[in-house]
């Protein structure tokens, strides 16, 4: 395969939003609200040892975030456009425990939320940010295919590595008015990869800072775009997996699509469609 091949995503779109925040609170229900109100889809990881018991009295004026019951959290995460996601077990500092006990945070998160959801979880997000090559290494023996970070890049490229998946910037960053413009107003050109624009935050830090018109706004002036994939975290990264998947002939004239999506993708600047298990003719 050689340069002149660009991956477009679900209906030849050259851009994706997605959205992240972390540690089910309770405030993730009046960002769900806005998020659905507006089109747009996210991912929520968890720390399920945080939930708090059954019958606990909510705080509405707690600032630094009311953590929910795991009720609650099936209730909200399992709304449409939604995707439950670790967080690891108790939110600690992977990189400082023993190596058995990154394994056990890790597959405990897991194994709770594929019970608690009745399907596979397979994304996460690193409590605090932090990781080490031995964190990583784990998530992957542990059937994590992404795992974002906190480290902002400020751009739209999609990562190298879907373990450590730097967000483009937090809801706070000054940059994000100056990027969200960029985005609605500029297009990746017919030679490059698509764009990912990612958002992460807390949503109790909507309270705290007394900023909710943040997302709010941010909502209004990107919903409804033409040209942008709205979607979760592990709708991207599958997308993009099974692209990989594709196989072309080694003069490129066909393509043969073994996975279950239909795929987009240019060649020379033309778009084309290849079906699930469909063989076509690119007419290079």
């Amino acid at each position: 395969m050689n340069n002149s091949i660009f991956m477009r995503f679900p209906g030849g779109l050259s851009k994706a939003l997605t959205l992240s925040y972390d540690d089910a609170v309770e405030q993730d229900f009046r960002l769900i609200d806005i998020m659905t109100a507006h089109g747009l889809k996210g991912t929520f990881n968890i720390s399920t040892a945080q939930y708090i018991p059954e019958g606990f009295t909510y705080e509405p004026e707690k600032k630094w975030g009311q953590r929910m019951t795991k009720e609650r959290a099936t209730e909200l995460y399992s709304r449409d456009g939604i995707e439950a996601a670790l967080h690891a077990n108790t939110h600690p500092r992977l990189q400082t425990m023993p190596l058995p006990q990154i394994a056990y945070e890790i597959i405990k998160n897991r194994e709770t939320l594929e019970e608690q959801f009745g399907g596979i979880v397979r994304g996460m997000a690193y409590p605090y940010g932090t990781y080490s090559d031995e964190v990583v290494r784990i998530l992957r023996d542990c059937g994590i295919v992404y795992a974002r970070t906190t480290k902002a890049t400020r751009s739209f490229d999609l990562p190298q590595d879907w373990l450590l998946l730097h967000p483009t910037c937090h809801h706070s960053d000054p940059q994000l008015g100056e990027l969200t413009q960029r985005f609605i107003e500029k297009a990746p050109h017919a030679d490059q990869q698509p764009w990912m624009f990612y958002v992460w935050g807390h949503a109790y830090e909507f309270v705290r800072d007394d900023n909710w018109h943040i997302i709010e706004d941010f909502a209004e002036q990107i919903c409804g775009k033409e040209d942008v994939w709205y979607a979760t975290n592990i709708e991207i990264w599958e997308y993009t997996e099974n692209f990989k998947r594709l196989v072309f002939s080694l003069d490129e004239k066909y393509v043969y699509n073994p996975t279950s999506q239909t795929m987009y993708f240019l060649l020379n600047n033309k778009l084309h469609v290849v079906n699930p298990g469909e063989t076509v003719r690119t007419a290079v």
